[in-house]
């Protein structure tokens, strides 16, 4: 299954605020939406997932659930994405429909290595810069860290970019070998850059990809 090379990682402060953001997000031509609301119940995040799952089934787009597996597979999403302390995904794919993905969060080449052993779709190779999305960020990679961990791994498996990431960044970030980009806070800030950087993500010889496959 190919996995799209434009990731919007929800934002917002409320739950309603999250489904307009993700709302937003479809009707400007993402994707893939990852839902991730933190400090909510279960029940509060199930109700949300669900709604979540209208939307993005009205314009066909991939719906990841951060984290929370159970809940993933409950609405019927796409996937689930893992944190570094979250579930293993060897027992998360045992639980999880045949078809659903299962992405992960890494910062290191051991982690990465890990991820691939336990075949993960994609991994997701983070903090490109500083952010303020995320508390105990990890050490900042840039060019060179996304570079350095990319030609060691030599892997098949996709691998995206996230944290801080501008449309100034994709073509140097592409150069690096990385596969594609997860964004929150530019997109959040103005929904018109999903087709902004959809071109940039596509000008990179798609072709090439489709064949090597």
């Amino acid at each position: 299954m190919m996995i799209p090379k434009l990731h919007y990682i929800s934002q917002g402060s409320s739950p309603k605020e999250v489904l307009e953001n993700i709302q937003k997000a479809c009707t400007s031509g993402i994707e893939l939406v990852q839902l991730r609301l933190k400090n909510v119940s279960d029940k509060e995040l199930l109700k949300l997932a669900k709604e979540a799952r209208e939307i993005t089934s009205h314009f066909q787009t991939r719906l990841i659930i951060n984290d929370h597996y159970k809940i993933a597979k409950e609405v019927k999403a796409d996937g689930v994405h893992l944190g570094k302390t979250d579930a293993c995904p060897t027992i998360v794919r045992a639980y999880l429909y045949t078809w659903q993905i299962i992405g992960g969060t890494t910062n290191a080449l051991h982690d990465c290595e890990k991820l691939i052993a336990k075949e993960v779709d994609y991994i997701s190779l983070s903090p490109f810069r500083f952010t303020t999305t995320k508390g105990n960020l990890s050490t900042v990679l840039g060019l060179n860290g996304y570079t350095a961990i990319i030609e060691a791994l030599a892997t098949e498996t996709p691998i995206i970019g996230f944290g801080g990431i501008t449309t100034k960044d994709v073509t140097d970030i592409l150069e690096t070998g990385i596969s594609g980009i997860a964004v929150s806070g530019e997109i959040t800030r103005n929904f018109d850059t999903i087709r902004t950087f959809s071109q940039l993500l596509n000008a990179s010889s798609t072709e090439e990809q489709r064949f090597t496959i």
